[in-house]
């Protein structure tokens, strides 16, 4: 597969371009030392990744932060810690100080030059355009969970994205979904048909993290953003497999 078969790059965002796990560790190490608790933070991110996926699940129709809300509250309750509605409301709206990762703006400019980019998340509107100034790139279309009325992994994202741009012209043959999280992501796109790249940003230390396991494989596979342009890189000279 190369990247240079295709017009249009969709991206999850969290996890692939802002660093998630980074951001979700920032917020919630300081409120469970603030609580004398101390876990180890793959234990923190796969509770994590538990409560929010049953969360999404149970109130689609909920806002993102009002998702991250119900998940410390959640946790609280699994690790008998108090969690304030202080507490709790500050965590919802942190999703726009979560960090991006050091290569996913250069990628990103790189890539715009080649393909249409188009973001599939998990988030609200506002959250977004404020993760989307770290990004520093205009994307060409954004789809987000408030738009669609549910959450990744749930089909009928896919089947959004894949009407919208439809309605543009954009066939799914010429459509590269690349996200980091087999779960959300890779399984549903690859279920009806999408073709995946996964941003495996866990490489070098394993385990899932925040996401889900899944026994799913994707198309291709790299490391980061800027392995990603690399490849592009080695398809335009003809290198590529």
């Amino acid at each position: 597969m190369k990247l240079t078969d295709f017009t249009t790059l969709t991206f999850d965002c969290y996890g692939t371009l802002i660093d998630w796990e980074k951001g979700i560790l920032g917020e919630l190490r300081p409120w469970l030392a603030r609580h004398g608790r101390e876990l180890a933070d793959d234990v923190v991110l796969e509770a994590f990744g538990a409560e929010e996926t049953r969360c999404e699940a149970a109130t689609p129709a909920r806002l993102y932060p009002d998702i991250l809300a119900d998940v410390i509250r959640n946790l609280a309750q699994r690790w008998n810690v108090p969690a304030s509605d202080a507490e709790a409301g500050a965590f919802g709206a942190s999703v726009g100080n979560w960090p991006a990762f050091a290569d996913s703006a250069p990628a990103l400019q790189y890539l715009k030059r080649y393909f249409n980019l188009v973001i599939l998340s998990n988030v609200d509107r506002d959250s977004f355009a404020r993760s989307n100034a770290k990004l520093q790139v205009a994307f060409d279309q954004v789809f987000t969970a408030q738009d669609i009325g549910f959450y990744k992994p749930d089909r009928r994202n896919f089947e959004h994205l894949l009407r919208e741009l439809a309605a543009v012209g954009i066939d799914k043959t010429q459509i590269l979904h690349t996200a980091q999280s087999l779960f959300h992501d890779v399984a549903p796109a690859r279920a009806l048909g999408l073709k995946t790249m996964w941003v495996n940003r866990r490489k070098e230390q394993g385990g899932w993290g925040a996401t889900p396991a899944t026994s799913v494989r994707p198309d291709a596979e790299v490391a980061s953003m800027a392995d990603l342009v690399a490849r592009h890189q080695a398809d335009l000279r003809g290198e590529g497999g």
